[in-house]
């Protein structure tokens, strides 16, 4: 049986893959051409991350699927219930990057509080004849230690930013439909651990009462931020986007950076990806990152073998 990784695999995948007697196939293939592609070379599964869509169009073309995997949680780039009624089995792998985009929405936090996506554009131009004046402008940051950061969806990634918060000394709002109250555990390298309890909020509550905030939900059909909820939050709070693109109102969020009702934003995903507005790209008062949330080695590994042993399981 054949699979066809469109948007690639990583090589502890393969391996298990091909052990367990799956062809891995590598070829990036345009969209348009993805149901001739698969249909002549006999593939059973197409694996994807991002970039390759798989619509009805496809799932109709291509009866020879039994399998569409995606490399990664979110799967708004295909059409799922669309696929399960045509007896098409459809796989993610909700758990394996979530320490890698938690890790990436402080990567993003400690370099707002203290300007470092500032100082990293400015310092290659002015660094050597304005090194003072750079000086003063980045003075002035703040710990993160003693804040309150609000997360919005306490899923996988949710909480996995929770155990970071907390680990770092911040004061942790979650707000989450699924979830009233959950449980933390963060393990330690020497095999401790603590147990924390927490209480989901209100989302109102969640964004008056917090310094910073991050999304971590499904893409929506409609801004879960917008005027109204921007309006709520504190003045001079932040705000990372690292979920999907279409969260956040984006131009609403440049007027409220302008007006300085909020004093940063940091965004991995965009509305209009892949080609971001120029606004958002040019505005210094955002950190920017090209959607690389699970985009870590560890991830894709992990990834990689979680595709494997779904489909030997539901193949094999």
């Amino acid at each position: 049986m054949k699979v066809l990784a469109n948007d690639g695999i990583s090589k502890s995948g393969i391996e298990l893959l091909e052990k367990n007697g799956f062809e891995v196939d590598l070829t990036k293939v345009a969209q348009e051409q993805l149901p001739k592609y698969i249909n002549k070379n006999n593939v059973t599964v197409l694996l994807v991350r991002s970039a390759t869509h798989v619509r009805k169009d496809i799932i109709d073309g291509c009866n020879g699927l039994k399998i569409i995997g995606r490399g990664g949680v979110g799967m708004d780039n295909i059409d799922v219930d669309y696929a399960k009624s045509k007896g098409v089995n459809v796989i993610n792998t909700p758990a394996a990057s979530s320490k890698s985009v938690a890790e990436l929405v402080f990567s993003h936090l400690f370099g707002c509080v203290r300007f470092i996506h500032n100082s990293n554009r400015d310092m290659p131009l002015e660094g050597d004849a304005h090194f003072k004046d750079l000086k003063k402008s980045c003075a002035g940051g703040s710990e993160l230690s003693g804040k309150t950061i609000g997360i919005i969806g306490f899923g996988r990634i949710g909480q996995e930013v929770a155990k970071i918060a907390i680990g770092i000394g911040m004061k942790v709002l979650f707000s989450d439909k699924l979830f009233k109250e959950q449980e933390i555990n963060i393990q330690f390298f020497d095999n401790q651990k603590v147990n924390f309890k927490l209480t989901s909020s209100k989302i109102n509550f969640l964004l008056k009462n917090s310094d910073f905030i991050t999304l971590h939900v499904p893409a929506t059909d409609k801004y879960l931020i917008n005027k109204k909820e921007i309006n709520l939050m504190k003045n001079g709070s932040g705000i990372l986007n690292l979920a999907r693109g279409g969260v956040v109102n984006e131009e609403e969020l440049l007027i409220a950076l302008d007006s300085k009702k909020l004093s940063f934003a940091a965004i991995d995903t965009f509305e209009n990806e892949p080609k971001p507005r120029i606004k958002i790209l040019m505005n210094s008062k955002i950190s920017l990152s090209p959607h690389i949330g699970a985009a870590t080695l560890e991830a894709q590994d992990r990834i990689g073998i979680e595709l494997a042993e779904k489909i030997i399981e539901i193949l094999k």
